[in-house]
C-alpha cells in the first residue's frame, strides 16, 4: 500500500540570516491545508513551504522575550492559517499572524542566460511562484496556573491549565470594529474546573488535561489526561446562558488583548452556555498505592501522578475515515481501537506488532503520530525509530537504527535513531520527519521520506468488466508504475528478481502546476492510463507512448476531478466540479483533450464520492447518500450516458463519504430478460464502509418499496476484489484483504440459490501472507505484493529504501477447501483450469504436505476429518498425471515419522516404484528409490537399483546415471555394489 522508496531528502534548518545560531529544532506543525509549515526552535520559528521546500519567513525573539517569557515549547496554526500560537515554558501565549508580500520575491532570480533558465525546468508542484511572507508579532498572553496545552480553534484559543485543574477558552483578539459582532460575542471568555459534577464521564476527576488534540472535519477532539487515559470529547453549545461563568484567569500585555479580556467579562451574561461530554477511549489500571494517597492527601502539589505506567496515553491519533483511535503509550505500544459505540462500549483494543522485533533493543516513548489523509496508514515515531503501519495492523517499513550497518561518523540519514515529530505532505507522497536533536549536526534534522502508495488509495475499483486486479498499480510524487508480470511467463511471474514494473514518467509540465496527483485509472486491458491532480486531467497509452493533456490551460484549470476516474474501453469517465456545478464527463483517447471534444455530459445534483463500473453499468455514488445507474450506450458517432434509475440509502448507509468500495451484482435472468431500468430493484450491492465489507441484499415490501438486508462480512479490512468472471468456483467471489491474510468468500456474490438466511454467507477461505498484496493474477493462481526493504550499507552515508515483489500461491488453499467440504470433483473441476502452468505440481505438492503436516498438528475440526481430508485428497491427485510426482515430493519434504499414514492412503511405495518404472517415469522412480531405502524396502540384491538403472542408461539420460551410481558408492563404502553396478551387462555397452 506505502512502501518507502528511493532515498529520503535532507534540509538544512538553518535560516540564511546574519546573527542566527544553529539550535535544535523542537517540533514541526503543518497548516491545515498542508501547503505551509513551521519549525520551532528555542527562540525562533521559521515558516515553510512544502513545494518547494523553502524558507518563507522567519521570526525570531529576543533575548529579553525569552527571559520574561519563556523560551519556546510549542506551536499551533489558527484553523485559517494565519495566525500561530506559540506556547512558552512560563505559561505564556505569543501571537504572530501571517501576511502576504505580494509586491515582493522572498529568493532572487539567478541572472543566466535564458537558454540556460530554461534547463532548470520546475519539479512537481514547484510551478506556482514563491509566495513572500512576513510573521509579525501581535501579543503576549499571560496564563495562570501552569499552562499544559492549546489547541487553537475557529473562533477562540482553548487551553488547559494545572493549577486550578481546568480547561479554558479565550476568543482571538479582533479589531475594535468587530468586537460587538454577534459571533464574535457568542464565543466569550470561559472556563471549565474538572470536578465529578461538571465531568461525571472522567474516570477520575482529580487530574489535570495534559494534551487536546483537535482533529480536523469532526466535531470531536481528544483529551489525554495525567493519569495516562485518553477520552473523546465534544463541546456542546446550548440555548441557556451560563450566568455563573467565572472571571478570566488571562491577562493581556497588550492592547488587542486586555480589549479581548473586558469583553469577555461583559458578556458572561449574554453568549450561550455550553457544556462537556466525552467518553473513555483508553483506560489503565491506577495502582492501588496512587489511589491511596490521594485519599489521604487530595491537595498534595501536582495532579500529575508520579508513577510510571507503562500503557498511558502520550499520542492519540484519529482516523474518521475508517471510526479508528491510534493510542501511543509511554512504553512504546501502539493501540488499534475502534470509535466506541451508541452504549459507550469501547472495543478490545489491539497492540500493533513491528516486524522483526528481534532487532529492535528499545523503542522508546511514542513522540508522534499521524494518518494519512486518506485514513490508510498510521506513521509513528518514537525516541529510537519510526514505523509505517496499514490501517489493519500491518507494518509496512519501519527503521530502529543503523545496526551497526553504518559507518556512524559518516551516517547522516539520522532520522532512523529516532524521531521527534512527522507529518504528510500534500498527497501522502512523502513523509516529512524531524530527527532526534545530534549535539553534533543540530541543522539538518529535517528529511522527506519518499513513498510509493497504491493508487487504490485515491479510488478503489473493485471489479471491471475484464477484473483488472491483475495490473497492480503503484502511484509515486512524479511517475505511475504498473506491474506487467501478468503479461509474462509463468516462471518470471514468480521470480522475484524479474524486472516486471514498468515506470511511466508524468509529463513535467502538468505535474508542476497541478502537483499532487489525486487520482489514478488504469484500463482493463492494462493499455491505458488517466490521472487528476489539482486542476484537469492527462492520459497515457502505453501502445504508442504518449500523454494527452489540454492545450489550453484555462479549459484545464476550469475544472477539477472530484469522484473518480474510469475506462470504459477507450473512453474516460470523469466525475469533475466545474464553479459550483458536478457533472460526468466522457473523453475519448483518441480525441485531443478540449472542451470541444467532451463526447458526453451529465450534470448531477451532488458531488461524487465514487465511481464503479459493471459490464456496461456505470454506478455513481453521490454526497446526498444516493445510488444512480447510468447505462453506456455507445451511438454510432459517440458515447452516450443513459439513466437507468437511482436510489438512497437514507437509513442504510450513516455516512455517505466513508463509502469507499462500490460494486453490485444482478441476477442472469434479469440480465437476460429484465428490463435495465429494474436493475436497482434486484440488485445485491456491496459496499465498503469504513473498514466494513457489507452485503445489502433487496426486498420489496407490501407496497412494492425495495428494502434492504445488511449483512456485515467482515470488519478492518483494507481492500477487497470481486472476481465476476472466469474460472470455476472463483466466479462470483469475493475477496479481502484485512492486514494479516486475504480473507475469500465463494458463495457471497451467487445470487442463483437462494439462501436460507444471511448467515450462509460465510468465509470459505483465508489465505496468510507475509506481505502486503497488490493484485490477483485469477488466471495464474498467484496473488502478487510488495514487502519494504532497506539496502543499508557501511559506505554509504544514507539508507536507500525499495519494495521487493512478493508472490504466494492460491490454489491449494481452494483446493483443500473443496477437499475438506468432500467436493473431489469441484476440486478437479477447478485444478483443471490450471493444469497448464508450469509450478502446477509444486502447487498440488503444497497441497498434500499441508494436509498431511495439519494432522500432525492437530488442526482437524473432528476426530478422524484430516484422515478424510487426505483420502480426498488422494483420490483428487490420481485425476492428473502428476499425482505419483506430488507423493514423492511430498514424502521427500515431511518428517519419516509421517510417511506411514501417508502410505496407507496412497499405497505401497514399492508399488509405485514399480508403477513408475513400468511407465518410463525414471526421475520419478529415482525419488521413490530413496524412500525405499529410507524405509528399508529395497531388494536384498539391488535388484530395484540395477533395473531402474538400466532404464537411466537405455534413455540415455546420463544426469539420472550419475546419481544412481552415487547413490549405489553411498549403500556400501567398500565399492562392490557399485563395481557390481558398473559389471552388468547393459553398462558394458556404455561408451565412455
Amino acid at each position: 500500500m506505502y512502501f518507502p522508496t528511493s532515498v529520503a531528502r535532507q534540509f538544512c534548518t538553518i535560516p540564511s540570516l546574519p546573527n542566527v545560531t544553529a539550535e535544535p529544532v523542537l517540533e514541526t506543525t503543518p497548516s491545515l491545508h498542508r501547503s505551509l509549515f513551521c519549525t520551532l526552535t528555542r527562540d525562533g520559528i521559521a515558516v515553510w513551504r512544502v513545494r518547494p521546500f523553502a524558507v518563507l519567513a522567519y521570526l525570531s525573539r529576543t533575548s529579553t522575550s525569552i527571559e520574561e517569557h519563556g523560551e519556546n515549547q510549542s506551536v499551533h496554526w489558527s484553523t485559517d492559517g494565519t495566525r500561530l500560537v506559540i506556547q512558552t515554558a512560563k505559561s505564556y501565549l505569543v501571537l504572530a499572524s501571517l501576511h502576504q508580500k505580494p509586491d515582493e520575491a522572498p529568493y532572487a532570480t539567478p541572472h543566466l542566460a535564458s537558454n540556460t533558465l530554461r534547463t532548470f525546468l520546475p519539479g512537481p508542484g514547484e510551478a506556482l511562484p514563491l509566495q513572500a511572507l512576513v510573521i509579525r508579532f501581535e501579543g503576549v498572553i499571560r496564563v495562570e496556573g501552569s499552562l499544559l496545552s492549546v489547541s487553537p480553534r475557529k473562533h477562540y484559543i482553548l487551553f488547559s491549565t494545572k493549577n486550578p485543574p481546568c480547561i479554558q477558552r479565550i476568543p482571538w483578539p479582533v479589531s475594535y470594529e468587530a468586537e460587538n459582532s454577534a459571533e464574535h460575542r457568542m464565543y466569550g471568555y470561559e472556563n471549565w474546573i474538572l470536578n465529578e459534577h461538571d465531568f461525571p464521564w472522567l474516570v477520575d476527576s482529580n487530574v489535570v488535561v495534559s494534551s487536546i488534540s483537535w482533529f480536523r472535519g469532526t466535531d470531536i477532539e481528544a483529551w489525554i489526561t495525567s493519569d495516562g487515559r485518553a477520552y473523546f470529547v465534544q463541546l456542546t453549545e446550548t440555548d441557556e446562558p451560563d450566568a455563573a461563568a467565572p472571571r478570566s484567569e488571562a491577562t493581556g500585555t497588550d492592547e488587542n488583548v486586555g480589549r479581548a479580556r473586558r469583553r469577555s467579562h461583559d458578556s458572561t451574561n449574554s453568549r450561550i452556555g455550553s457544556r462537556w461530554q466525552g467518553t473513555c477511549i483508553h483506560d489503565v489500571d491506577v495502582p492501588k498505592w496512587v489511589q491511596k494517597r490521594k485519599q489521604v492527601d487530595p491537595d498534595e502539589d501536582g495532579n500529575t501522578h508520579n508513577y510510571d505506567q507503562p500503557r498511558r496515553a502520550v499520542k492519540v491519533a484519529v482516523n474518521a475515515k475508517f471510526s479508528m483511535i491510534a493510542v501511543g503509550t509511554h512504553c512504546g505500544n501502539v493501540e488499534y481501537t475502534s470509535f466506541p459505540s451508541q452504549l459507550g462500549v469501547t472495543p478490545k483494543p489491539q497492540v500493533l506488532e513491528t516486524s522483526q522485533p528481534y532487532h529492535i533493543k528499545e523503542k522508546g516513548p511514542v513522540r508522534a503520530m499521524e494518518w494519512s489523509s486518506d485514513g490508510y496508514v498510521l506513521a509513528v515515531g518514537w525516541e529510537n525509530g519510526w514505523a509505517v503501519w496499514s490501517v489493519a495492523g500491518r507494518c509496512l517499513a519501519w527503521g530502529f537504527g543503523s545496526e551497526n550497518q553504518a559507518d556512524e561518523s559518516k551516517f547522516q540519514d539520522t532520522f532512523m535513531n529516532g524521531l521527534r515529530d512527522l507529518f504528510w505532505s500534500p498527497g501522502n507522497f512523502e513523509l516529512i520527519v524531524l530527527s532526534s536533536s545530534d549535539r553534533h549536526k543540530s541543522h539538518g534534522q529535517l528529511f522527506a521520506i519518499p513513498f510509493a502508495k497504491s493508487a487504490a488509495t485515491g479510488q478503489h475499483i473493485p471489479a471491471s468488466p475484464s477484473d483488472n486486479a491483475q495490473y497492480a498499480f503503484l502511484q509515486m510524487d512524479d511517475r505511475v508504475l504498473v506491474y506487467r508480470g501478468a503479461d509474462q511467463p509463468d516462471m518470471s511471474v514468480i521470480n522475484p528478481e524479474s524486472d516486471v514494473w514498468q515506470h511511466i514518467k508524468i509529463p513535467q509540465k502538468y505535474l508542476a502546476a497541478n502537483w499532487p496527483i489525486r487520482y489514478s485509472a488504469i484500463s482493463a486491458d492494462g493499455r491505458l492510463i488517466a490521472i487528476a491532480g489539482r486542476r484537469g486531467l492527462t492520459h497515457y497509452s502505453s501502445t504508442s507512448g504518449r500523454w494527452k493533456s489540454f492545450t489550453d490551460e484555462l479549459q484545464e484549470n476550469a475544472f477539477t476531478v472530484r469522484g473518480g476516474l474510469l475506462w470504459f474501453h477507450h473512453v474516460l469517465i470523469a466525475a469533475v466540479e466545474v464553479g459550483k456545478s458536478w457533472q460526468l464527463r466522457l473523453y475519448s483517447r483518441d480525441l485531443e483533450l478540449s472542451n470541444q471534444n467532451v463526447l458526453h455530459r451529465e450534470a448531477l445534483a451532488s458531488p461524487v464520492v465514487i465511481l464503479s463500473l459493471v459490464d456496461n453499468s456505470l454506478l455513481v455514488y453521490t454526497v446526498d447518500n444516493t445510488l444512480l445507474h447510468y447505462l453506456i450506450v455507445p451511438t454510432a458517432d459517440t458515447i452516450t450516458l443513459h439513466l437507468g434509475g437511482s436510489i438512497s440509502f437514507d437509513g442504510v448507509i450513516a455516512s455517505p463519504k466513508s463509502v469507499r468500495v462500490l460494486s453490485w451484482m444482478i441476477p442472469t435472468a434479469q440480465k437476460q430478460l429484465g428490463d435495465p431500468a429494474d436493475d436497482l430493484a434486484v440488485a445485491t450491492v456491496l459496499m465498503m464502509v469504513g473498514g466494513q465489507l457489507v452485503l445489502l441484499k433487496p426486498r420489496k415490501s407490501g407496497d412494492q418499496e425495495v428494502r434492504y438486508d445488511m449483512q456485515i462480512l467482515a470488519d478492518r479490512i483494507e481492500f477487497c476484489w470481486i472476481h465476476l468472471h472466469g474460472i470455476g468456483s472463483l466466479e462470483n467471489s469475493l475477496w479481502g484483504y484485512d492486514g494479516k491474510g486475504m480473507r475469500v468468500w465463494l458463495n457471497a456474490l451467487t445470487l442463483e440459490a437462494p439462501l436460507e438466511s444471511a448467515s450462509d454467507v460465510r468465509e470459505s477461505v483465508n489465505v496468510p501472507l507475509d506481505f502486503y498484496p497488490l493484485s490477483v493474477l485469477m488466471d495464474k493462481g498467484i496473488i502478487i505484493g510488495a514487502e519494504y526493504d532497506s539496502d543499508m550499507r557501511t559506505y554509504l552515508p544514507f539508507v536507500p529504501f525499495r519494495h521487493a515483489t512478493s508472490s504466494h500461491l492460491f490454489l491449494h488453499h481452494i483446493l483443500r477447501f473443496h477437499l475438506a467440504a468432500g467436493q473431489v470433483q469441484e476440486a478437479v473441476s477447478f485444478a483443471a483450469h490450471y493444469q497448464h502452468l508450469v509450478f502446477f505440481a509444486h502447487a498440488l505438492e503444497i497441497l498434500l504436505h499441508t494436509v498431511v503436516e495439519s494432522e500432525a498438528s492437530g488442526e482437524g475440526d473432528a476426530p478422524g476429518s484430516e484422515d478424510r481430508i487426505l483420502a480426498s485428497t488422494i483420490e483428487f491427485l490420481d485425476h492428473f498425471d502428476v499425482a505419483l510426482d506430488v507423493v514423492v515430493g511430498c514424502a521427500r519434504k515431511t518428517e519419516m515419522t509421517r510417511w506411514r499414514r501417508l502410505f496407507d492412503i496412497v499405497g505401497n511405495p514399492k508399488a509405485l516404484f514399480e508403477t513408475c518404472l513400468g511407465s518410463q517415469r525414471l526421475r520419478t522412480a529415482g525419488s521413490y528409490l530413496l524412500v525405499l531405502q529410507s524405509l528399508e524396502q529395497l531388494d536384498t540384491g539391488h535388484d530395484d537399483a540395477f533395473r531402474l538403472l538400466r532404464g537411466a542408461v537405455e534413455a540415455q539420460d546420463w544426469q539420472l546415471c550419475r546419481e544412481l551410481l552415487r547413490f549405489l558408492h553411498s549403500m556400501d563404502d567398500s565399492g562392490a555394489v557399485l563395481r557390481e553396478a558398473l559389471a552388468q551387462p547393459f553398462m558394458q555397452e556404455v561408451q565412455v
